[in-house]
């Protein structure tokens, strides 16, 4: 990978860290007091800092400091920020045609979508989309589409699972706060099972499988149930990464029942674990997919991708949005599906899982605090536990997280009980540029008492 990328229209962003203030510095600590005054409490950020560029790894904020983003705008800008393809793409169709709204006068920028998602989603039966906005409008579409088809009202969903900030997707999380405190009533007839978790249930993946589908066996009934929808691996509950055998188990069990198997690839999809989709590394072929976050390198997009008998079921008019599949969102999409191929980006992906494997087993072998490191792709995580009591450490997370902010580092917390760290770098991260970011990561676990 190359130490400087290049932006069409700006000179070149070197890919290093730089401090040249306090974090956070004086411009930015003035913005935060106009946000004080205009912003809601309600929309809080992990770092006060505020960013003015981005190119490939690497933000810059107002007062110039660099940053090596370890996020990804949560796992959004997959091949890198402000990617030269993408932002040409984007401008060309900004001259063209930036909203005619597809349901009114349809374009072909959304149809290209459309076969690239039923090229490279799972299964080789005919499929059929529909392009939403956001992921959780993703998650909202397919679950109506699931309930038309089967005409059956309930929704199964797993522990530790996140959906969204909508009324049906904050009833289908697991976590209660901050997503949902104070916010109901919220929709019914969604029932939660338990999930594989190796490191904490110690099932195998036959075993875990078995419990799940007794659980909801027991408390809806297979009959009664619209959607399994899952995440391959779970994104906001901790990158969990079940155990073998288990998804395809349930798979099997939806497909012998009428239920339809939903994946929620929003966070795992789109090249972030070394193949299009995560549900390739279990077997799985869904009946639908849900993509968003990295489909359109930044642009608000997201999809529903399934069988087309599935997604037929909705009578014309009964899919579709104002802003769903805008020709500019739809135009960065095919830039970005174009990048992954021509350049090669599956196998980037594999190429930082090793390098942060490595790397973050070493730390697991300096600090006994870690209890796992477990992940695929660019998309690895570290769950810390008290080495005696086995307790959620949260309270070191947050502080590691706060001191590697303060060396130039953004990482991301995660997990049910917030002891996890998540690592969802774009697959633009070199390999320098990964060795100086875990070598802040030991010096701020240091720094931070573990």
């Amino acid at each position: 990978m190359t130490d400087t990328l290049t932006s069409p229209t700006v000179a070149p962003l070197a890919q290093e860290r730089r401090l040249v203030t306090a974090i956070p510095g004086p411009r930015s600590v003035e913005l935060q007091e106009r946000r004080r005054r205009v912003v809601s409490d309600g929309v809080s950020s992990a770092l006060p800092v505020f960013v003015q560029r981005a190119h490939g790894a690497i933000l810059v904020d107002v007062d110039g400091n660099q940053f090596i983003d370890l996020g990804a705008g949560i796992g959004v800008t997959t091949i890198g920020h402000t990617d030269d393809a993408v932002v040409a793409a984007a401008q060309a169709q900004l001259a063209d045609v930036v909203h005619t709204l597809f349901t009114i006068t349809p374009y072909e920028e959304y149809v290209r979508v459309a076969e690239l998602l039923a090229e490279h989603t799972p299964g080789d039966f005919a499929k059929k989309t529909v392009l939403v906005n956001s992921g959780a409008e993703a998650v909202e579409n397919g679950v109506k589409i699931a309930r038309k088809f089967t005409g059956r009202p309930g929704i199964a969903v797993l522990e530790h699972a996140y959906h969204g900030r909508t009324n049906l997707t904050m009833a289908m999380n697991f976590k209660a706060m901050p997503y949902a405190l104070g916010f109901g009533p919220f929709a019914g007839d969604v029932y939660r099972a338990p999930n594989s978790y190796p490191l904490h249930d110690g099932l195998s993946g036959g075993e875990a499988a078995e419990r799940t589908i007794a659980y909801l066996e027991k408390t809806v009934g297979a009959s009664d149930l619209a959607c399994l929808v899952v995440e391959p691996i779970q994104g906001e509950g901790g990158f969990v990464v079940p155990a073998d055998g288990y998804l395809p188990a349930l798979q099997e069990w939806c497909t012998a029942n009428g239920i339809v198997f939903i994946a929620d690839e929003i966070q795992s999809g789109m090249a972030r674990t070394g193949a299009y989709f995560a549900s390739s590394h279990f077997g799985l072929v869904p009946d639908l997919v849900l993509s968003a976050k990295g489909i359109a390198g930044g642009l608000p997009l997201a999809g529903v991708t399934g069988r087309a008998e599935i997604m037929d079921a909705a009578q014309p008019g009964g899919l579709g949005g104002t802003f769903g599949g805008n020709p500019v969102a739809c135009a960065a999409a095919v830039a970005v599906f174009e990048r992954i191929e021509q350049d090669e980006l599956l196998a980037e992906a594999r190429r930082i899982e090793a390098g942060l494997r490595a790397a973050l087993e070493a730390l697991r072998e300096r600090f006994p605090v870690i209890a796992e490191v477990r992940g695929i792709g660019a998309m690895i995580a570290i769950e810390l536990l008290d080495p005696e009591t086995h307790r959620p450490r949260a309270d070191l997370v947050t502080r590691i997280a706060a001191e590697a902010a303060q060396r130039g580092v953004l990482v991301l917390t995660a997990g049910t009980y917030g002891n996890v760290l998540r690592f969802l770098p774009s697959l633009a991260l070199g390999d320098e540029l990964l060795a100086d970011a875990m070598g802040v990561l030991a010096e701020s676990f240091e720094a931070a008492g573990a």
